[in-house]
């Protein structure tokens, strides 16, 4: 990818362009470790080949702003519209996403080389000082693109953690622990009105708003995630043979799958648990935040604690009163960090980073949400249905991609992304 010229830009502008070509690059580093066979593979529907991740977010680009915006652009291939197309019906049919695995052509070589002719248009564009609300839809061109340098992730974990030989993503050896995780503690908070919700500063997805007031019980939350350590000691108590901790379709999903663990967690004859991680198989930490559990195995745990999850309410209140540091993408590690004195979200309560803290909430509009008018309209508002809240990011997530108000959302059974919880009860 070609340095980005230096132009004479308002510092709006210009800042926005240089976010472009640090995101842009971000992606393409985040590919660098695989090999073209790696960038190809499917191994379940929910996840989709790195190869079409370059390409979707190229063609949110080219479709979004290159074609309207920019004078004289013809798209790079008239199939590709079809190809790359996620779930906007507005724009057109789409290949099925189960099959987005099967798509050996364009050749990856070829999808960097749309990547690129995709770069130069995005350069001509922002070099003529774009209109605030062009300025708008490229900043949330970039957000898109952030999120899947996560599914990238996520997804390359599920594709290299699916094969026998377990092979690493990268060559850093995940950092030893440092023993027991920090003692938890309850952060109460007193019964009141409180407001949630994008307070307009910065920018923030359709979802995050209108920002609005909610009454909240006394509660509290814990003050740190579950740790594996003490997931290991709910499975010794046999937690997933106790039917009374779970949902009826949690329970449905234990017996359908055979469920015995975390996702990539597998138990060794001498070694006891160990678990699948981007830098290869280790043993369990007592101090690092479990992850890979998905919404009915929290809900689970938490029976067998005592407690349950909060909502997504009582964890922004709490959440918004602190800064947003932790473990992300950005420290190259791709594994939460173990919880302690050196943990870079010390003083934060480690409400960000590590891993997605599942909440009771159903994945549903604000009082008074109103959808944005045309295609990118479906971006949120139409997924606002069967699915949960999650609050907080991960080790997979971009820092300055976060906010207290961002929802993150998926369904009960799904386990492949960096999702934990956090405990809460009635205080």
């Amino acid at each position: 990818m070609g340095q980005a010229p230096r132009q004479a830009l308002a510092p709006e502008a210009a800042a926005l362009q240089q976010d472009y070509w640090r995101v842009r690059r971000q992606t393409q580093a985040l590919v660098a470790p695989l090999s073209v066979d790696d960038c190809n593979v499917q191994t379940m529907p929910d996840v989709s080949p790195a190869k079409w991740h370059l390409a979707h977010t190229t063609w949110f680009f080219e479709t979004f702003l290159l074609r309207p915006h920019l004078a004289g652009y013809e798209p790079a291939h008239p199939q590709y519209e079809y190809l790359f197309n996620s779930y906007y019906e507005a724009v057109g049919e789409r290949h099925p996403r189960p099959q987005r695995g099967q798509l050996s052509r364009p050749t990856l070589e070829e999808v960097h080389s749309y990547r690129e002719r995709v770069d130069g248009g995005m350069q001509t564009l922002l070099c003529s000082e774009p209109s605030a609300e062009l300025c708008r839809l490229i900043r949330l061109g970039l957000e898109h693109e952030q999120q899947h340098q996560e599914l990238i992730l996520t997804d390359i974990k599920h594709v290299l953690g699916s094969n026998p030989l377990r092979p690493s993503y990268h060559p850093r050896p995940t950092p030893p622990g440092v023993g027991e995780a920090p003692q938890q503690h309850w952060l109460s908070q007193p019964e009141g009105l409180y407001e949630i919700g994008h307070d307009d500063d910065g920018f923030a997805f359709d979802n995050e708003g209108p920002r609005h007031r909610q009454w909240l019980q006394a509660y509290a939350l814990a003050s740190r995630p579950v740790t594996e350590g003490e997931w290991a000691d709910f499975i010794a108590d046999g937690g997933y043979e106790t039917a009374g901790l779970w949902l009826s379709d949690g329970w449905a999903w234990v017996q359908q799958h055979q469920a015995r663990a975390p996702l990539y967690w597998f138990a060794d004859e001498h070694a006891g648990w160990q678990r699948y991680t981007l830098a290869g198989p280790a043993p369990i930490d007592p101090a690092r935040p479990v992850c890979h559990i998905n919404f009915y195995e929290a809900t689970a745990y938490a029976a067998w604690a005592g407690a349950r999850l909060p909502s997504e309410a009582e964890w922004e209140v709490l959440a918004a009163t602190r800064p947003i540091a932790g473990d992300f993408q950005q420290a190259g590690a791709y594994h939460p960090a173990a919880l302690g004195a050196a943990h870079p979200g010390q003083g934060s309560d480690y409400f960000y980073g590590g891993v997605w803290e599942w909440t009771a909430s159903s994945y549903a509009p604000y009082p008074g949400f109103q959808p944005p008018a045309g295609a990118l309209g479906e971006y949120n508002a139409k997924f606002m249905a069967s699915q949960l809240v999650l609050r907080g990011g991960s080790c997979a997530s971009p820092r300055e991609h976060l906010r207290a108000s961002y929802r993150n959302f998926f369904y009960p059974p799904q386990q492949w992304q960096f999702s934990g919880l956090r405990l809460a009860r009635d205080d």
